[in-house]
């Protein structure tokens, strides 16, 4: 189960680059959401304990409802659908996507991990931080910049969840707060540039209006 849920995370990802659809992304990010709240559930040997059930309601509350909610909020004000001309092609962008998984992998290789489940954990993780890097630098639209954001800390999620089994519980909430609030300021920024500006496109972002 934990292998599905991790190719289902690459796949998405690949996905997420080869659309301009702002709403597809939204619902992509978050069934990816809802799939990473069952690793806590699934890599922990003493079965459904109590930090394991927290931590996968906070999850699927935070990424699989709320912040997909928030973006289609954002996306609402700032009248955006698709994201028509990336710094990137979407071609382009796929090929890379594939190409760091290939990357990804190799490193997984490299490492020599004691007690992982999965031998695909270490390249859906970096894989996922990649693809998130690379959403964030080839999208001109911020609303798709901060999909990208998400994904990116999906996967650091992974690596949290799956190899930091030790640290409390509530380490592991902090940082997803962090993200809701990251999440959340980055809407309301959405809305204000998509105000003022008319648009929210970030490479228009240097002439200033008077």
């Amino acid at each position: 189960m934990t292998n599905i849920i991790l190719v289902f995370l690459v796949l998405t990802n690949l996905m997420l680059l080869g659309t301009g659809r702002i709403s597809a992304s939204i619902r992509i990010v978050a069934a990816q959401g809802v799939a990473l709240s069952l690793l806590p559930l699934l890599i922990h040997a003493h079965g459904f304990g109590v930090r394991a059930v927290l931590l996968a309601a906070a999850t699927v509350g935070l990424k699989g409802y709320l912040f997909p909610r928030l973006l289609n909020k954002a996306q609402r004000q700032a009248s955006v659908r698709y994201e028509p001309a990336p710094f990137l092609s979407f071609s382009t962008s796929l090929m890379l996507g594939v190409a760091s998984v290939g990357v990804a992998m190799w490193i997984g290789e490299s490492l020599k991990l004691p007690e992982i489940e999965s031998p695909l954990i270490v390249p859906a993780a970096l894989s996922t931080i990649f693809i998130g890097l690379l959403l964030i630098v080839a999208r001109k639209k911020a609303l798709s910049q901060v999909l990208g954001y998400v994904v990116l800390e999906n996967g650091i999620y992974v690596f949290g969840v799956v190899l930091a089994q030790n640290e409390p519980l509530l380490v592991e909430l902090g940082i997803l707060l962090d993200v809701f609030v990251a999440v959340f300021l980055m809407g309301i920024a959405i809305f204000h540039i998509s105000r003022e500006f008319d648009h929210i496109d970030v490479d228009q972002m240097t002439t200033l209006k008077h």
